[in-house]
């Protein structure tokens, strides 16, 4: 099991406002900064500590794919639309995936591009 993840970011203030919008859909916000003032070098996503970082640190541009866990469709579509809002682009609109493309039955998902480019995911796994 994995404790915590990242990617590196072009402009930490433009993409934390974007991850401050789209994953507070989801019920993460920042737990940490760093440094602790406004020029911030890393933020941290969680509940009670970083599971998620954005920095300045490791390269950005990359094209990663992160997909967060989603407690129904209704927070699925939460993530879609405030990151769309915060300047993602659809990377494929809220809904159920196919077992035809090799998604398991009752995958709902949503998909974005953040602005580094990177594909990002809120998943609802119903059943």
């Amino acid at each position: 099991m994995i404790d915590h993840t990242g990617i590196g970011v072009a402009n930490i203030a433009r993409s934390a406002a974007f991850y401050d919008a789209a994953l507070g859909a989801i019920d993460l916000r920042r737990v940490m900064q760093l440094p602790e003032n406004d020029g911030a070098d890393a933020v941290g996503y969680g509940l009670d500590y970083p599971v998620f970082w954005i920095d300045r640190f490791h390269p950005h541009s990359v094209k990663q794919h992160t997909a967060f866990v989603a407690r129904s469709r209704t927070e699925a579509d939460a993530f879609y639309t405030a990151a769309l809002k915060a300047g993602g682009t659809d990377n494929g609109s809220p809904g159920l995936r196919y077992t035809s493309k090799g998604y398991p039955p009752g995958y709902y998902a949503a998909f974005v591009i953040d602005p580094d480019g990177n594909n990002m995911e809120a998943v609802f796994r119903e059943g």
